[in-house]
């Protein structure tokens, strides 16, 4: 329920910002705003606590009373954001003109039109304020705590059969070899602490307690003991005494002890004793380090398995953690048709089809399948009911009996989630089914609603919202896909039935309404606060208040007019042709005051108006992959851009300098027209990623022009942690001279640089993790100096141009200690010789890619492949050759070269795959 707090979060900062900041602001409105905002900071700690109970705890009262204050929020953040566009104006400077006269006393008499206008609304939210305030007293909404109750649907998984039980063999299998000597079956000496990790439902509980089954009887005592999300410590340690011996602490729940008392016990009870204990769902550190005190230290082979579903915690929990995969499509289909026909083959054929789609939906999560299959199971005869279930999941199974065991142990996660984390994740629940949310989207709408609020220790709001996103994937909530050079994810996917419950959280608090085709009553509320269309829907919405509005392409005709949106604050239309919507008109966007984000990425637009500048609250514009040529020059007045992304061929205007907020700034076009444009970016002090793009015909004295440039541009003072330079044809030779590389860059991307440039060294780049550069020419120990860069990750380093080769006796040679981070490693277009990869470097590459030449191995007796030295790469995992064969190789020869390539694979104790390339 945390996002009943609606807008409170960013609410608060403005009331405190407008009341000290010296607005003309009216008596009564300066009075009311104080009245407020005492009001909100009592409301918003009240919120807090609801929002730890779970919604079939909470008091229906309650429900409705944070229902309200959530919408009084939003109100008063419009008012409030009214107030601040209308006083501070649009434009900053006016014409000093009697025509300018005109304009200002027009202005001044809009202002104070503005101000009884806003006053009459505070006045409005004060008395809501104080009904809603006094409802509460007079009806006695009390805010209980979270009950600390085991859940029905886990201690199913204490007790199933084992018969019921599929996949788990090999996890259990291997779990056990942890345990134990090697595989002899018996317990080491060495005390071992192993933690399971995965999402909710995912079956850890089933596997730890298969674990413990089959080795609790090699100990002296054993115990298996669930810890929940809100522990009764006291109880915790009273169960694992009662486990461990029944006859001895048989009422133990009966005495008085404190935790001091109960901790001493345990500790005397397993002195000297070789034990097996199971502490199930640990949800957080705190009361892990209690627990773990309160069982001491082994050396007599006890072991300690737990569960949890946080990957930090099974990080610091344990010695060694076992990350639990879905089951198998195989497994899958066993266990479902198990539970429901006894076997597969006794499965109707009209359903095989529809149960497969089922079972996709599912991901191979085992309690989303017994779920699922205890629902169908008295629908056996009806394909109508299966395909109507089918099309459900994900949006309209909250309210089934056979469901909600399921949906109990997920909401646990979300419940379990701080307040700041909340919000952010059911914003995820906008996006369709099977749908790649890529991270930098998402961070920049969640600060666009202001979801992400600068703290004490974090001021950019973009890293604290990337934050966030990995915070959500440590806990499991998200699965991370399409990993960058340091193994983060860039993008994330929703599980189905994760969607299915944050849906179904949005849908009963008016948070997100979704439409998948189906008109639902809920889209015609007079207060939508969040539209996300899906699919094609035939009814009119009223959307005046709707403060984010997404589309997908495929609801691209029910688009509403951009005139009918009042107060939105995210407008994502990425994705849509919107060349074919004949009834939009983007010259409305201007009308759009409050808009923050606007998303118009692949939509095929090929220009925008000029009075785009009137956005003034705007922060970030994303036009990539549209068919803009040419910004329009009003887009440099907008202050409080953030992020400005558009095509390589796009032209941006002059005066970028005076966007002093960019922090991202993709691509910059650079022709003989905007050359200056290089000299703004040094202005630009808040930049972390840029991108440029050099488009120049003609070089004749430009190239000195723009390489001082660069240098006076990018050098050390900046926060730039990615740049990128394209097509820059090698004039670099400033840069070579006079470039001292930002302190925190981490990517950088350069093609064509006329050489492995000498500001390219460790000391000065301690943080590179990923090069990719493509020069002229490669010299004998341009390898050698980049292997010596301490943090660098993935490198590609081409040559430009024909095949290079050096002569024998410059060969390319890297150093014991090359490349101590690598793990990818890219040579292109250029020859490497044998003996480069000496044993001790490269210790972490896993996917390797290099050129040779066959004549290299045959000119020379003292050279064979074996050479290469692949065999000395311990992380090995993937290798590309390039195979570069001359006129005067004969075929036999090539056929020998790659013979001896895929021996030296094969040779390799990893088994590494090997795909040779002939050129």
């Amino acid at each position: 329920m945390e996002f009943a707090i609606g807008a409170l979060s960013s609410l608060l900062p403005k009331l405190h910002d407008l009341l000290r900041e010296e607005y003309n602001l009216q008596k009564g409105a300066k009075k009311n705003l104080q009245f407020l905002e005492r009001e909100l900071e009592s409301m918003h700690i009240a919120l807090h606590k609801v929002g730890n109970v779970p919604l079939d705890q909470l008091d229906e009262q309650v429900r409705i009373w944070a229902r309200d204050i959530r919408e009084l929020s939003y109100d008063m953040e419009d008012i409030i954001d009214t107030f601040l566009v209308r006083v501070e104006g649009r434009h900053p400077h006016q014409p000093r003109s009697s025509k300018g006269l005109v304009k200002r006393m027009v202005k001044l008499f809009k202002k104070g039109s503005t101000h009884r206008q806003i006053l009459e609304e505070l006045k409005d939210i004060k008395d809501r304020i104080k009904e809603v305030a006094n409802r509460r007293e007079r009806y006695n909404v009390a805010i209980v705590s979270p009950a600390t109750t085991m859940i029905d649907a886990r201690l199913r998984a204490l007790y199933a059969k084992t018969t019921d039980l599929v996949g788990i063999d090999m996890a259990t299998n291997d779990l056990i070899m942890r345990f134990t000597n090697g595989g002899d079956g018996m317990p080491t000496r060495q005390q071992k602490v192993v933690s399971i990790v995965g999402f909710g439902g995912l079956g850890k509980t089933t596997i730890a307690k298969a674990v413990y089954d089959k080795l609790k009887g090699q100990f002296e005592c054993a115990a298996f003991v669930s810890v929940s999300r809100n522990p009764d410590l006291k109880k915790v340690f009273k169960d694992i005494l009662c486990e461990l011996d029944k006859g001895r602490h048989m009422s133990i729940h009966n005495s008085a002890w404190d935790e001091k008392q109960l901790i001493d016990q345990l500790r005397d009870f397993l002195q000297g004793k070789r034990y097996f204990i199971v502490i199930d769902d640990i949800w957080d550190i705190i009361s892990w380090n209690i627990i773990r005190c309160a069982l001491g230290e082994s050396d007599i082979g006890s072991c300690i398995l737990t569960t949890t579903r946080n990957n930090d915690i099974a990080d610091r929990v344990g010695e060694w953690s076992y990350r639990l995969q879905p089951l198998s499509h195989e497994n899958s289909k066993i266990l479902f048709y198990r539970r429901i026909f006894g076997s597969e083959d006794k499965c109707p054929k009209t359903i095989i089809e529809v149960s497969t789609k089922i079972l996709k939906k599912c991901g191979g999560v085992p309690l989303a399948i017994v779920s699922i299959s205890s629902l169908l199971a008295n629908k056996l005869d009806n394909i109508t009911e299966w395909s109507n279930i089918c099309d459900s999941i994900g949006s309209g199974l909250e309210n089934d009996n056979d469901m909600n065991g399921m949906r109990k142990i997920l909401s646990l996660s979300y419940y379990d989630l701080p307040s700041h984390l909340k919000t952010c994740f059911l914003d995820l629940s906008t996006f369709p089914e099977d749908y790649e949310i890529r991270k930098d989207r998402l961070i920049w709408r969640w600060i666009a609603e202001g979801f992400v609020q600068p703290g004490k220790m974090a001021n950019n709001l973009f890293e604290l919202g990337e934050s966030y996103f990995f915070e959500l994937i440590n806990r499991s909530m998200i699965h991370p896909v399409e990993m960058d050079e340091q193994g983060r994810a860039q993008a994330c996917r929703m599980h189905d039935m994760v969607l299915d419950l944050i849906c179904s959280l949005s849908r009963e608090e008016n948070f997100v309404n979704i439409s998948r085709g189906v008109e639902e009553s809920t889209f015609w509320r007079s207060k939508i606060r969040r539209l996300s269309l899906q699919e094609n829907i035939r009814a009119n919405m009223n959307v005046a208040q709707v403060r984010s509005f997404t589309i997908f392409s495929s609801a691209i005709n029910s688009m509403p007019s951009l005139s009918c949106f009042h107060v939105v604050r995210v407008l994502d239309l990425e994705g849509c042709d919107l060349k074919g919507c004949g009834h939009l008109n983007l010259r409305y966007i201007a009308n759009l005051i409050h808009l923050r984000y606007l998303g118009l990425r692949h939509t095929f637009v090929d220009e925008l108006p000029e009075n785009i500048r009137r956005l003034q609250f705007l922060q970030t514009l994303d036009l990539s992959r549209t068919l803009i040529e040419e910004l329009p020059s009003g887009i440099v007045q907008l202050r409080q851009l953030m992020c400005l992304s558009v095509n390589y061929n796009t032209r941006l205007p002059n005066g970028l300098r005076n966007m002093t907020s960019l922090e991202v700034l993709e691509t910059v076009r650079v022709d003989e027209d905007s050359t200056d444009i290089v000299k703004d970016l040094g202005l630009l002090s808040q930049l972390r990623v840029v991108r440029i793009d050099f488009n120049l015909q003609r070089w004749e004295g430009l190239g000195e022009r723009v390489g001082k440039a660069l240098v006076e541009s990018f050098n050390s003072p900046q926060k730039i942690q990615s740049l990128e330079i394209t097509d820059f044809s090698g004039e670099d030779e400033h840069m070579k001279e006079g470039w001292v590389p930002p302190p925190r860059l981490r990517r950088f991307v350069m093609w064509t640089a006329s050489s492995v440039s000498t500001w390219i060294s460790p000391a000065s780049l301690l943080l590179l993790s990923y090069l990719d550069i493509e020069v002229h020419k490669i010299e004998g120990n341009d390898i050698q100096i980049l292997g010596m860069l301490p943090s660098l990750r993935h490198l590609w380093l081409g040559a430009s141009g024909h095949l290079q080769e050096l002569p024998v006796e410059e060969r390319f040679m890297v150093s014991a200690d090359a490349f101590p981070c690598a793990r990818v490693c890219k040579f292109f277009n250029f020859v490497t010789v044998p003996s480069m990869f000496p044993r001790g470097a490269m210790p972490r590459v896993e996917h390797l890619e290099f050129c040779l030449r066959p004549s290299r191995f045959f000119t020379d007796g003292d050279f064979d492949l074996s050479d290469l030295g692949m065999g000395h790469l311990p992380s090995l995992d993937r290798v590309v050759v390039n195979l570069h064969s001359e006129r005067a190789d004969s075929k036999e020869d090539v056929g020998e070269v790659e013979k001896g390539l895929r021996h030296a694979a094969c040779a390799h104790p990893n088994y590494p795959s090997i795909d040779v390339r002939h050129h």
